[in-house]
C-alpha cells in the first residue's frame, strides 16, 4: 500500500523535538529555561525582599547593592550544575565548564564586593554626619570608608588570583615565580613600596583616627576640610574651593594640625596696635558687648589683654571662642572691623602715631 503523505506541520514538530537534538542543543534549551526562570523569579521576589529590607537600613543598603550581582550569579551557578550532568568526553565540554567557571568566580567576586559596599553604606546611613555633634559619626564613617576600600581591594585581588589559577599556563607561571621568589620578591617589593606604604598608612589612620571625614586640617600651610579618604590619598577641600590631594603616607611621616580632633570648638585672636593713651578697660567692655551681640560667639571666652609693647605703641589681643573654625574666622573679622571703628570714633587720639619731641631751634625770619 502506498504510504500516506506526512503532514508538513508534523515534520516541523519532529525537527524541534528535544529528543532529536544533540547534547548541546538540549543544553541550550535548558540554559534558556534556567535563565528565563531565574530572571522571572528575581523580578517576582524583588518587591518582597525590598519590603522586608525596609525594616533595617543596613539590610536595605546591602540588598540594593547585591541586586544586580545576584541576578547574574544565580543563572551562572545553575548552568554550572547543569554542565556537571553532561556526558563525559563531549566535545567542547571542558571549554564550556572553564568559561562558566571563570564567569562564576567573577560573579561571586562582584557579589562579595557589592555586599561589602552595602555594609559600608548601611553603617554610614546609621551614623549620619548631619547632626550638630557629629564627632562619633565622623569617626565611624572614616573607619568604615577606609576599611571597606581595603577589603574591596583584597577581594578583587583574590578574585583575579582565582581566575588566573583556572588557566594551566597561569599556574605554571605562578610556579616559576615562586621558584625565583627571592629576586621577584625584591623587585616587587621595591616597585610596590609606595603602594604598601599607603596601605599601611590607611590602616593606621582607620584605627588610630588622627583625622576623620570633615575634620579641619592645616597641611603645608593650607586650611581645609577632609572631603574624602581613599586607599591611597586624602582629598582636602581648601577654603577657596581648591582641592589638595595628599598621599596617605605623608600623614604618617609629617606633622599636621587637626583643629577638630576632639571637638570643633576653637579659640581665635584679634591683634590691634594702639597708642598708650587708649583705656584698655573701655576696649574690654566694647569687645564684650560685640561678642554678646554676635551669633557666632559661643559664650565661652571673650577677653582683652596687652600682649606686647614697644617705644611707639602697645599691642592688644582680643581672644574669642566659637563653635567651629568657620564661625570663629567670621567673628574675628567682625571684631577687628568694629574695634577699629570704635577706637577711631571714641578715641581718635589713641590711634598709632609717631611723635617727635625736643627743643627744635626757632626759625629766623629772612632779612
Amino acid at each position: 500500500m502506498p504510504c500516506a503523505a506526512r503532514d508538513p506541520h508534523d515534520a516541523r514538530l519532529a525537527r524541534v523535538d528535544p529528543l532529536t537534538l544533540g547534547p548541546w542543543g538540549r543544553f541550550a534549551l535548558l540554559a534558556f529555561a534556567v535563565v528565563l526562570v531565574t530572571q522571572v523569579g528575581h523580578r517576582l521576589l524583588r518587591p518582597v525582599w525590598r519590603r522586608l529590607a525596609g525594616l533595617s537600613p543596613m539590610l536595605q543598603a546591602v540588598l540594593r547593592r547585591i541586586d544586580r550581582p545576584v541576578q547574574l550569579l544565580v543563572p551562572v551557578v545553575a548552568l554550572q550544575l547543569a554542565l556537571q550532568g553532561m556526558p563525559d568526553g563531549l566535545a567542547g565540554l571542558t571549554a564550556a565548564e572553564h568559561a562558566n567557571g571563570v564567569l562564576t568566580i567573577g560573579s561571586i567576586t562582584w557579589l562579595v564586593v557589592a555586599a561589602l559596599r552595602g555594609v559600608a553604606d548601611g553603617v554610614i546611613a546609621l551614623h549620619p554626619a548631619t547632626a550638630a555633634d557629629n564627632l562619633a559619626a565622623r569617626r565611624i564613617q572614616t573607619q568604615t570608608r577606609v576599611l571597606a576600600r581595603i577589603a574591596v581591594g583584597a577581594v578583587l585581588v583574590a578574585g583575579i588570583a582565582f581566575v588566573l589559577m583556572t588557566f594551566p599556563r597561569a599556574r605554571q607561571f605562578g610556579a616559576s615565580l615562586l621558584a625565583s621568589a627571592g629576586v621577584a620578591g625584591l623587585i616587587v617589593g621595591i616597585a610596590a613600596r609606595s603602594v604598601f606604604s599607603n596601605l599601611l598608612a590607611g590602616l593606621q589612620i582607620a584605627l588610630a583616627q588622627p583625622m576623620r571625614i570633615d575634620d579641619v586640617l592645616i597641611v603645608e600651610g593650607e586650611w581645609g576640610r577632609v572631603e574624602e579618604i581613599t586607599a591611597t590619598y586624602v582629598m582636602l577641600r581648601i577654603w577657596d574651593e581648591r582641592r589638595l590631594v595628599v598621599p596617605l603616607g605623608w600623614f604618617i611621616e609629617h606633622p599636621f594640625q587637626n583643629w577638630t580632633r576632639r571637638s570643633a570648638e576653637i579659640l581665635g585672636s584679634v591683634m590691634l596696635w594702639v597708642d598708650y593713651t587708649l583705656p584698655v578697660e573701655a576696649v574690654r567692655r566694647e569687645a564684650r558687648r560685640l561678642c554678646e551681640a554676635s551669633p557666632r560667639w559661643d559664650g565661652r571666652v571673650c577677653g582683652v589683654q596687652v600682649t606686647d609693647s614697644n617705644e611707639r605703641a602697645m599691642q592688644l589681643r582680643v581672644l574669642v571662642s566659637s563653635a567651629d573654625a568657620g564661625r570663629n574666622f567670621d567673628l574675628r573679622c567682625e571684631l577687628r572691623e568694629a574695634l577699629i571703628d570704635f577706637v577711631r570714633r571714641e578715641y581718635p587720639q589713641s590711634l598709632p602715631a609717631l611723635r617727635l619731641h625736643g627743643n627744635a631751634p626757632a626759625a629766623t625770619a629772612p632779612d
